[in-house]
């Protein structure tokens, strides 16, 4: 169905996974501090979101969303917010959970979702890259379905390896004070994740 495009759109979603951005940010961090299950649990949450907003795309629905500026707009800054509001939940002091195990990471799940529904950069990658690798002369729907998840599967591998890597510096940070110190250094780059997030979409 896609020939030799399958494979020039491979390299292409590894290139855009490879590129520093949230999600890597995000994932690294996280798996550093509270280890490579948080840091899953988060990936699933981000694989999640992405493969909504990759049905989304092949509905139609991304494309009206990339189009409307009022739409974009609002999606651009909710994600803006959320991304600020990780970074003061970071520099609070950390709490003990004790019986929160499945909890705590339920929450980075949700949060690794809420943050890809929020990013309108995913719908426009949707809406701007999938046509270029469809044939026109194939079932159009089918095989946007097909790359969307192709695409899922090219990130969320990318992300399991950053987390896995990441978690090796786990066990360096069971001090307390150096916990909180690397929270509040997160809570500092989910800031400037948040600047960047923000000049990067306008």
């Amino acid at each position: 169905m896609f020939g030799e495009g399958l494979w020039a759109f491979l390299l292409t979603s590894v290139a855009i996974e490879a590129t520093p951005g949230p999600n890597m940010a995000y994932l690294i961090v996280l798996a550093a501090i509270e280890g490579r299950r948080a840091g899953y649990a988060a990936v699933a949450g981000v694989a999640l979101g992405l493969l909504i907003v990759g049905v989304l795309a092949a509905m139609g629905v991304a494309a009206l969303i990339s189009a409307s500026p009022l739409a974009f707009q609002v999606l651009r800054w909710a994600g803006v917010a959320y991304l600020l509001w990780l970074a003061y939940d970071a520099w609070r002091p950390e709490k003990a959970e004790p019986n929160a195990f499945a909890g705590k990471h339920a929450r980075y799940f949700r949060r690794g979702l809420i943050v890809n529904l929020l990013n309108p950069k995913a719908a426009v990658f949707y809406v701007a890259m999938l046509p270029q690798f469809v044939s026109p002369g194939g079932p159009i729907l089918a095989q946007t379905m097909t790359l969307s998840v192709i695409y899922v599967a090219v990130a969320t591998l990318v992300h399991l390896s950053l987390v896995t890597l990441a978690d090796l510096a786990h066990g360096t940070l069971t001090d307390p004070k150096r916990r909180q110190i690397v929270r509040r250094a997160m809570a500092l780059a989910l800031v400037a994740i948040a600047v960047w997030f923000a000049f990067k979409t306008a």
